[in-house]
């Protein structure tokens, strides 16, 4: 029997079903941490504490340094799953691109944004 080149539409629809959920749950958080970056929750006390307090300013500057990375990484991350949405429509989902072969369906579930099969990633990782 031949080697699979591609998933079928069936395996398609199911991997789509995966990254919806997690697209929509990436765009909460980052909908969250932009909120927080930008005041809109309303839970800072940046209006009622006094300016002399150095030390708190300081951890909320820093406070907002993190969210705004964690922000970014999010936002990448949003990113790799629409591409993987991309791929699945073009129906190139699931395969390795550097061997050109099906990353095993394991490795997709949990990291269905994967353009590399394991081998390829150790490979790079050097």
């Amino acid at each position: 029997m031949a080697e699979k080149t591609r998933y079928s539409d069936a395996e398609l629809e199911e991997f789509k079903a995966i990254i919806l959920e997690k697209l929509e749950l990436a765009q909460k958080d980052y909908e969250a941490l932009k909120a927080s970056l930008t005041n809109m929750d309303g839970n800072d006390i940046s209006d009622t504490s006094p300016t002399f307090k150095v030390l708190e300013e300081g951890a909320t500057t820093m406070t907002k340094e993190e969210a705004g990375r964690l922000a970014q990484r999010q936002m990448k991350f949003i990113q790799h799953l629409q591409s993987a949405l991309i791929r699945i429509e073009n129906k190139t989902y699931g395969i390795c691109r550097e061997t050109g072969k099906l990353i095993p369906k394991e490795r997709l579930r949990v990291v269905p944004h994967a353009t590399l099969c394991i081998d390829a990633k150790k490979q790079g990782v050097k």
